[in-house]
């Protein structure tokens, strides 16, 4: 039984990442993308909710810095991002990219669904990103939607898909 939990489970992740592997070569034929921000600063709400910060360093590239909380710990992020259009002069663009984390927290196993032991620990690993960034037209506010696998590499070696989040930002700064 464990054993086809597992395939199954494997044929899941290979599907997501065939998926994101398309929309990324899709993506690279696509215009510039239509922003009207250098930096924006917002919350991130979801499983690892926290503060982001993202500053575009040329038109389609940018890097984004986090800090998440989750299962009484903390998780500091940074993440290389790419940005198109979803269609020409739109103001909905898709993103992808990925980046590095490192995170302590203190366990309680009662709190944890994963661990049975208590204690505390810090991890590395690193991140992917993928998702959608709408910027309204009158206001400077900008609404995404992503999704943000992160594999610890160093200490508490595992895989993590289920951190789908919905960030809010304010921004300034002309593109």
């Amino acid at each position: 039984m464990q054993k086809t939990s597992n395939i199954l489970s494997m044929m899941k992740t290979a599907r997501i990442a065939s998926i994101l592997v398309f929309v990324c070569f899709v993506g690279l034929t696509t215009a510039n993308a239509q922003r009207d921000y250098r930096t924006g600063i917002g919350f991130r709400a979801g499983p690892m909710a926290g503060l982001t910060v993202r500053h575009f360093i040329s038109q389609q590239e940018a890097v984004e810095l986090s800090m998440s909380s989750r299962w009484s710990g903390s998780v500091f992020h940074g993440l290389y991002e790419r940005h198109h259009n979803v269609m020409k002069d739109s103001r909905l663009n898709w993103f992808y990219g990925g980046g590095i984390h490192v995170g302590h927290w203190n366990l309680e196993s009662n709190l944890h669904p994963w661990f049975s032991e208590d204690g505390s620990y810090t991890a590395f690993g690193i991140d992917g990103i993928a998702g959608l960034e709408y910027c309204l037209v009158d206001a400077p506010i900008s609404f995404s939607l992503d999704w943000k696998p992160m594999f610890n590499v160093i200490n508490k070696t595992r895989f993590r898909m289920d951190d789908v989040g919905l960030t809010i930002r304010v921004f300034f700064g002309n593109a």
